[in-house]
């Protein structure tokens, strides 16, 4: 096709989704480095995309925009782009492509019912729920076009960012310690754990976390804690702090997303469930420990740093390891089942992930750590 001027990616779902679309970002942008590339998201996930140096611009559009919001955005979007990208099957992005760009594609369900969505596309590939990675979806729309894939999730933060991470970690060091690691002017090892997913269904019980960040504490590594500012995660993590080492830092609500990679950059290991600090901890490349339960490993593992294929990096069953990451999935034959907690709801618990032993997630921390000394 000739090389478009102006590409439209729409990608309006959760943070998580959000990042995995980066590495179809930087496919178009290597394959067309003059277009001006812009990407339409919702107001909340716009953080995750805000220094990708692939972008030129960010829209925004709330996730239940007012009327006026709708007309407006839509206006704006009217053929303004020579391709526009769905990268969802869903009503709404469909339709966004279709008003945005002079030539459209998109993800879509084969499904009967959606035939009428089909006629807004000039091309579509078939979405797979299941059985293909997040990422590997993302990339089939790069095959629609005839462009190579690059399969890298992009990370990005500034200098700003990078200072205020440093001022952070300086502000609550303890005396330093004879073991320099990679973050800049920080001396002590530290690990980062995120322990409130969004979700109560991801969730790991509360004597985890305490056992493993005193295990961390023995190892000369001290914990830092993520986590956004929702009122009832910084509740969660204020009644689970008493059961930390008391050298604990607490940085939850502080940090912007560049400022957490910037953060996970710098540690020795992550630990966290089924969120999208844990794809986060991924791309960057630290040994990370991801704790699944009823999710779809093989849709959702979190990407490994430099994984290219081919297939999926995890299969549906069992603990497993790609790359810098260990995927400990919870216990029970029913695992996993693609349900939201036992009770079928998203606050309720899940008890393969309640019978996880602090034990065997240690053990996978160790296994990582080890690796990485000389």
């Amino acid at each position: 096709m000739t090389a478009p001027r102006r590409i439209l990616v729409i990608a309006t779902r959760r943070i998580g989704d959000v990042l995995l679309v980066t590495p179809l970002i930087r496919s178009l942008r290597l394959a067309w480095p003059n277009a001006k590339l812009e990407v339409l998201v919702f107001d909340s996930t716009r953080g995750i995309l805000a220094n990708n140096p692939d972008i030129d611009r960010i829209i925004t559009v709330p996730e239940r925009p007012r009327l006026g919001e709708h007309l407006s955005l839509l206006a704006k979007l009217w053929r303004r782009y020579d391709l526009a990208i769905s990268t969802l099957p869903g009503d709404r992005p469909t339709l966004y492509a279709w008003l945005a760009g002079k030539r459209r594609i998109g993800l879509l369900s084969p499904a009967a019912d959606q035939a009428w969505k089909r006629r807004l596309l000039d091309a579509w590939t078939p979405f797979d729920n299941e059985t293909t990675h997040t990422v590997r979806m993302y990339l089939a729309l790069a095959d629609l076009l005839g462009i190579e894939r690059q399969h890298e999730v992009v990370l990005a933060w500034s200098r700003a960012q990078a200072d205020r991470v440093k001022e952070l970690l300086l502000s609550v060091a303890p005396s330093p310690q004879p073991s320099p690691v990679k973050g800049e002017g920080v001396n002590q090892p530290y690990a980062v754990l995120h322990v409130y997913p969004k979700f109560g269904y991801k969730t790991w019980h509360r004597p985890g976390w305490a056992d493993l960040a005193r295990w961390l504490e023995s190892r000369s590594i001290r914990t830092v804690l993520t986590g956004s500012s929702a009122p009832d995660e910084l509740a969660y993590i204020a009644e689970l702090l008493p059961d930390l080492p008391a050298s604990t830092v607490n940085l939850a609500g502080q940090l912007d997303f560049g400022e957490v990679a910037c953060l996970l950059a710098g540690a020795s290991i992550y630990v966290g469930p089924d969120t999208a600090v844990t794809h986060i901890a991924a791309a960057s490349g630290v040994p990370t420990v991801a704790l699944f339960g009823p999710s779809n490993p093989v849709k959702w593992g979190p990407w490994p740093k430099g994984f290219g294929g081919p297939g999926n990096p995890f299969s549906l069953k069992g603990t497993q390891r790609a790359g810098n990451v260990v995927l400990m999935q919870g216990e029970g034959e029913c695992v996993p089942c693609f349900q939201e907690g036992c009770q079928r709801h998203v606050n309720s618990l899940s008890d393969c992930l309640q019978q996880l032993a602090s034990g065997r997630i240690i053990e996978a921390a160790q296994g990582l750590l080890e690796e990485k000394q000389p």
